[in-house]
Order: C-alpha cells, then structure tokens, then sequence
C-alpha cells in the first residue's frame, strides 16, 4: 500500500475516534495526518513524512486547537437589565413623539420618544426600541 494512502487511513481513523472524546486532540492529529499523505504524494521519505506529521501535530495542536475550543465553547450572550430590552417590541399607549408620550414594554408603561424625532406614533402601533436613555425608551415604528 502506499505511504499516502496508510496516512489517509490514520488521519481516517484519528478523525472517526474524534466523534466519540469531541476533545479536538484527535482531530488536529488527524489534520496532521492529511499532512503526512501530503508529503508522501509529493514523494518525499518516510522520515520526511513522519517530521512534517510531528510538526503539523504541534502546530494545529498549540495554534489552532485553543482557538476552537474558545469558539466552540462560548455562550449565547447574556443580556440583563434594560440592555435586555433593546430590540423588544412594545405598543404605544399614549401619542408618541420627539418630545415624548407612552408605551408598554413588556407589561410595564414606560415614557418614550420616538426616533426620527419628526415621527409620530398612535396608540396601538407597534414600536421597537432602540435604547434606553435613562428611564425613557428611544422606539421607532416597527416593521418587518
């Protein structure tokens, strides 16, 4: 068999063991491994191919593997407080303007304006916030 093609198995095999520890060693190995057929099929020695896998296994192993993994693992975004609120909608209750007026945002009444200040907003519209300026929301007419 050639050199290439036992390391297309391995970087195979490193690769099917990766779906069961999902700890992304196995994977940078088997990357490596791809390397290794790389240098084979480019007809270089055996000694050649194993030095090019060692290093391509450090490499991805110190180099890519962290930035995975901290790709991998971040979260949603949590976001609390009136950031929360951001992008809710909310319905006018009471005239809205750039001066001011009300709508109710998630079962609250709050004091708001509208953006562009020349809009105005009639009870019943549907609204999005944009901000929060203090205790007063920044909406502007909601569309889809």
């Amino acid at each position: 068999m050639a050199d290439w093609a036992i390391w297309i198995v391995v970087a195979g095999a490193l690769c099917v063991g990766e779906v069961v520890t999902l700890d992304l060693i196995l994977l940078m190995a088997g990357l490596a491994a791809l390397v290794g057929a790389g240098v084979a099929l480019l007809g270089a020695d055996v000694v050649w191919q194993v030095l090019a896998f060692a290093v391509a296994a450090g490499g991805f192993g110190f180099g890519l593997r962290p930035v995975a993994r901290r790709h991998l693992q971040r979260g949603p975004e949590l976001r609390t407080g009136v950031a929360a609120l951001i992008g809710e909608r909310a319905v006018v209750v009471e005239r809205v303007d750039g001066n001011g007026g009300r709508v109710k945002l998630r079962g609250e009444v709050w004091s708001a304006r509208a953006y562009p200040s020349s809009v105005v907003l009639d009870p019943g519209d549907q609204v999005q916030v944009l901000r929060i300026d203090g205790a007063t929301v920044i909406v502007h007419r909601f569309e889809l």
